[in-house]
C-alpha cells in the first residue's frame, strides 16, 4: 500500500497528513510546539491516538522513541559513521538500507522488503511517497519512518 506525506514548509509546528493512493487522509500527524525534545503524535481518521514518537533529549546519540497504542515498539538511533548516515532500529528485527541523504530507503526484515521510502522532488515543501509492503504492521512502520525522518532533522538542526 502506498501512502504519501507532504510536510508544510511554514509551520510553527509539525502537522502534516499521511495520504492514501487515492488523496484520501489516513493519518494526521501533529507535532507539540513546545515540548523538550521533538515529540510527534499521528491520530487514525477517528482522531484517536495511534502512535507517539518521543526524542531522548540527553543522549550522546540522537535517539528517538516509538510507541504504538501506548506500547514502545522500537527505538532509532542514529550511528556514528563518517560518511554516509547509519540508522538502527531496535526492538523491531528490521535494518534500514538506502541513500538518506537523498530520502530513499528500505526497511527489511530477514532480508524482506517491508517498507521502502522515496522523497518526490520538485515539490513545494518536503514530500515523501511510502510503499508499505507489510500492511499487518502499518501504523508501526508508518511510526517508525517518521521518526527517521525526525532523527534526520534533529541531526540537521544540530
Amino acid at each position: 500500500m502506498k501512502f504519501y506525506i507532504k510536510q508544510k514548509v511554514f509551520s510553527w509546528a509539525d502537522r502534516f497528513n499521511v495520504t492514501d493512493e487515492n488523496g484520501e487522509t489516513r493519518y494526521s500527524v501533529k507535532g507539540e510546539l513546545i515540548s523538550i525534545g521533538k515529540q510527534l503524535h499521528i491520530y487514525d481518521n477517528a482522531d484517536r491516538e495511534v502512535a507517539f514518537i518521543q526524542q531522548k533529549v540527553l543522549s550522546f546519540k540522537p535517539r528517538f522513541f516509538v510507541f504504538v497504542n501506548g506500547e514502545q515498539i522500537a527505538e532509532i538511533v542514529k550511528e556514528f559513521t563518517l560518511f554516509r548516515p547509519k540508522y538502527s532500529i531496535l526492538g523491531k528485527g528490521w535494518v534500514v538500507n538506502g541513500d538518506f541523504w537523498d530520502h530513499d530507503y528500505v526497511i527489511t526484515e530477514e532480508g524482506n522488503t517491508v517498507a521502502s521510502v522515496h522523497k518526490v522532488w520538485m515539490s513545494w515543501g518536503d514530500s515523501y511517497e511510502l510503499n508499505l509492503v507489510d500492511t499487518n504492521d502499518e501504523v508501526g512502520l508508518l511510526a517508525v519512518i517518521l521518526a527517521i525522518d525526525a532523527v534526520m532533522d534533529a541531526q540537521e538542526s544540530r
